[in-house]
């Protein structure tokens, strides 16, 4: 069956008309003896509160249309309203997208009014459909609608958490960098690893750890250098974007063996560096001059290009409430 679509609705409503079986999970508003409203000096009525999406609603009710023209009162508005606002924490706003309904008492089934979501707040706490259906359309008994000068209409709200992430990223106007050297003794006999102190720089947590033979592919091949992020797992949403130089100083008065890059350090990360970083060989070899009395010295230095927050928060922090 052809949903009776009700009428005066243009594109600029953004208005879905349908019919379904299944009745409005939060309201259903009953009418007896409608045609006594206007007699009784009833032109409005507010529904009782329900309950929905956390908040408090209430349906209201015009028979004799609510907004100023020369066909209102042919027309039966119906509005969705924020109640209780006073127990709402200030600026509060939220979306919501809501279905009015009317049921066909003829076809047992619901005619159905959503319209585009919409933004709730302390200067607009009520949206709705100031011509939902004509007076004509109701009454007429060929549709269904009114039964017995009784009429059920119907409420569904889903209200959208205003929860989302949000990214911001942020550079140093003025570049800052860390140096720190370590001495590294008894080098050869190191079991696996050495691992530095740790150190802060840039409001987080660094350490060094160093194979002497080698980590992953490269054990056994060569000398393996990472650069941890200690705090990092206790930073869900964050990244660190540095720069990374690590020398292996030369104490025969040579050059230091140098190796630079770039990394994003994120919170899934436990370290990076370089696993590649210099042969075993070279290492040992007592003319290359990096181990003397099997003691190294290991130089870093480190500067934060960038850092990264995400969270999921409420995004109506960004936006100011309309006036």
């Amino acid at each position: 069956m052809m949903a009776l679509i009700p009428h005066n609705l243009n594109d600029e409503d953004e208005v879905t008309v349908e019919t379904r079986e299944v009745s409005p999970s939060h309201l259903l508003f009953k009418i007896e003896s409608f045609s006594l409203l206007s007699k009784n000096g009833i032109d409005k009525y507010e529904s009782t509160e329900f309950l929905a999406g956390d908040y408090k609603w209430k349906l209201i009710f015009y028979p004799n249309g609510h907004e100023s023209g020369d066909d209102d009162d042919d027309n039966i508005a119906v509005y969705l309203a924020v109640a209780d606002t006073s127990s709402l924490p200030p600026r509060w706003e939220f979306n919501a997208v809501f279905s009015i309904f009317l049921y066909n008492q003829k076809y047992d089934n619901f005619l159905s009014m959503r319209g585009r979501t919409r933004r709730f707040h302390a200067v607009k706490q009520e949206w709705g459909f100031p011509k939902f259906i004509s007076k004509k359309s109701l009454i007429d008994p060929s549709n269904g609608y009114l039964v017995n000068d009784n009429c059920v209409f119907g409420a569904e709200v889903f209200v959208i958490k205003s929860q989302g992430v949000v990214e911001c990223l942020s550079m140093p106007k003025v570049a800052k960098s860390f140096q720190r050297s370590w001495r590294i003794s008894q080098f050869s006999k190191l079991e696996k690893e050495w691992v530095s102190d740790e150190f802060l720089f840039g409001d987080h947590v660094w350490k060094m750890e160093v194979y002497p033979r080698g980590e992953g592919d490269e054990e056994g091949h060569h000398v393996s250098l990472f650069l941890c992020l200690v705090d990092c797992c206790l930073t869900p949403f964050h990244k660190v974007k540095v720069n990374l130089t690590v020398k292996m100083k030369h104490q025969i008065n040579g050059e230091d063996f140098v190796e630079s890059n770039t990394y994003w350090f994120a919170s899934r990360d436990d370290g990076w560096g370089f696993s590649g970083f210099m042969s075993i060989s070279d290492m040992n070899d007592p003319a290359k001059g990096y181990l003397v009395e099997d003691c190294c010295i290991l130089e870093v230095e480190i500067s934060v290009q960038a850092v990264a927050h995400s969270n999921s928060v409420d995004l109506s922090v960004l936006v100011p409430n309309s006036k």
